[in-house]
Parts: structure tokens; sequence; C-alpha cells
């Protein structure tokens, strides 16, 4: 019975170390190539299984090897480091790499297309613009302070006050600052400009992905949470239960156990930032709403509010995002918008300290 070659390739920028096995813990050949080295023996070799790190580039690679017929495996590189014997060099990754694939336990990584990658992208860049905004506007607003301005709290309130302080001639800036600070107001204003075209090109992406409507249906699940679960995520499938989902997203608490003790701390905060950061805003977003006297109350809504009063705001709102990320797989899965069911409680209202 014949075996499928693996190929085990410790991916660069520019030199690839390729590490070729005929059977499981024998490396029978290793070549170091160059970028087009490496397409031209990806584009030639016969079919075989392709492993390599979910890392940058992996998934580009990733489908150019699957184009050619080679079955791809991307491991996540924290799950290949403990396989590093000795001193870390590309021989040695190459290796780890061999050594991983026959661990079962280790779950790939399931190859991105292009339309994921793009969705990912513009969340990547709108990220970036977002916290270069932030820096400048919490730049303008210390130097600011310096000569006894205080702008209020709230990103809106920054540039208009700076504006007013440039148009009055008797303001308390020094004129060898003013030059600076209009061109501190339009750097602002031109990351603003991307996020709000960004947002709109996500908006026109929506449309062509069902999968995005059906989770939008979920509270405290918005356009960019749907957006980017769809692209980092893209298929909902390959975990089997809803706490694998919510497990995959760091929303899970880590266990310490031994023996009958079992021990359950916080969350364990591994996988995606970015997803659990959105999907924690949405959260603390569903509170502050159930919160406010006009809120109609659904079971979601109340389960929040009660654990709130229990165990305080935060605790409520990261056990929220939990179980959004469960229904956000349930819905997904099933292809099922969600129904929040009404509450059979009375409203509980919550007195802030």
């Amino acid at each position: 019975m014949s075996r499928t070659p693996t190929i085990a390739v410790d991916l660069a920028k520019s030199v690839f170390e390729v590490a070729c096995s005929d059977r499981p813990g024998r490396v029978s050949a290793r070549h170091r190539f160059t970028r087009a080295q490496f397409a031209r023996f990806v584009a030639t070799t016969p079919p075989a299984t392709v492993v390599m790190e979910a890392c940058g580039t992996g998934h580009y690679w990733g489908r150019q090897a699957q184009a050619h017929g080679h079955r791809v495996v991307l491991l996540a590189p924290h799950a290949v480091r403990p396989y590093v014997q000795r001193n870390k060099t590309d021989r040695s990754d190459a290796k780890a790499l061999l050594e991983a694939l026959r661990n079962d336990a280790l779950p790939p990584v399931p190859v991105k297309s292009v339309a994921q990658q793009a969705l990912t992208a513009l969340h990547r860049l709108r990220s970036t613009w977002l916290a270069t905004r932030t820096a400048r506007l919490n730049t303008v607003r210390g130097l600011l302070r310096e000569f006894g301005v205080v702008i209020p709290v709230g990103a809106h309130h920054v540039r208009p006050a700076v504006t007013a302080l440039l148009a009055d001639p008797d303001s308390v800036l020094p004129a060898v600052l003013r030059p600076a600070l209009d061109g501190a107001l339009g750097e602002i204003a031109a990351l603003e400009q991307r996020l709000h075209t960004v947002e709109q090109q996500l908006t026109a992406l929506a449309v062509t992905l069902p999968a995005v409507a059906t989770l939008r249906t979920i509270p405290g699940v918005g356009l960019l949470t749907a957006t980017a679960l769809v692209g980092f995520v893209g298929d909902a499938q390959r975990f089997p239960t809803a706490r694998h989902f919510a497990s995959y997203l760091g929303l899970t608490p880590k266990e310490h156990s031994s023996g009958s003790r079992r021990r359950l701390g916080a969350i364990s905060k591994r996988g995606d930032t970015y997803l659990r950061m959105l999907l924690t805003h949405g959260a603390r977003s569903v509170l502050c709403h159930a919160k406010r006297p006009t809120a109609r109350p659904h079971r979601l809504s109340q389960w929040a509010l009660a654990l709130a009063h229990r165990r305080g705001h935060n605790p409520a709102a990261i056990a929220l995002a939990n179980k959004l990320a469960r229904i956000a797989w349930a819905v997904w899965t099933t292809d099922t918008p969600f129904a929040a069911q009404p509450s059979q409680q009375t409203p509980l209202t919550l007195v802030e300290a």
C-alpha cells in the first residue's frame, strides 16, 4: 500500500525550508528554495500532503498548493512550537511540522478563500485606522490640557473644540502651535473618512453574504461582528458544538483540575482577540439597553440583568458574550434567524451605585 508523501514547509518572505517525508518520523529530503523556486516546486511536485503554519502568507500558499492538487494542512504556530527540538532553526521548524502533523488532537486551520481574506483585510485596516485616530485624538487632548483647555470626554467633542480655538485669534493657543494642530485635525478627518468608506464597503459585502443577515438577528451582533465572524471563522460547521465555538473564541473558563477536584477560573482569552472584543462590546450594549425603562424585556436580557444583579456588570457582560457566541453558532449552523422569546418574569431594574 503506497503512502502519500508529506511536505513540510517553513514559510518566510524569501527563503523557504522544505522537508519531505515518505514515512512518519523520517525526513527523506530537504530543500531550501527562493520564492520563485518554491512556486515551481509546488507546481511540479506530484500531489502530496503539504503542511505549513497558519502564519503570514500561509493561506496564500495553501490556495496555491490546493490549485495544484495538494492536500493542505495548516497548523497553528503555538501548537507546532512544542515540537521544535533544541535550537530554533528553519530545519528544526520544518521537522517540527512533520511531528505535529502526527498528532491527531491538533485541529487544522481551514485555508481562507480570497473573499474571506478580503473581508478580514477590511477589518484589519479599519482596526488600524481606528487605533491611529484614537491616538491622534488623545494626543491633541493631552497637548491642549497643558494650555488649560480641557475637552469633554468623547471623540465627537475634539474636532469642534479645536476648530473653535483655531478660529479665535485671541485664544490661548500659541501661534507656533496652530499650524500643527490644524494638520492634526486634517489627519483625524481623513482617518474618519477612511473608516466611513470601509464601513460602506462592509455594508455592500454583507448583502452578498446570507450568513451575515442571519447573524445580525442576534441582539448585540451588528454589521462589524457579523462580517468579522464570517471572514475570520469561515464555516461554523467545523465546530461540533456551540461550546467548542465559544472555547475557540476564548470565552470559556480556564480549567485547572486534578483528581476529583475541579477548578474553573476566568475566561481563557485564547483565540482571536478582535472577535472576542466585538462580542464583548455587543454584550455590553445589550446590557445597557436592557437597563433602560423603555426596553422591551425578553428572556436573554432578563437573564443578563439577573446575572449582573448577582455578580456585577463586567462578569455579566462576559457571560453574555459567551452566550452570544453560542447563539451565533446555533443560528449560523442551522441557518435560522434568532427569535427573542418574551420574558415571563417581572422586569428587573438595577439601581446604579
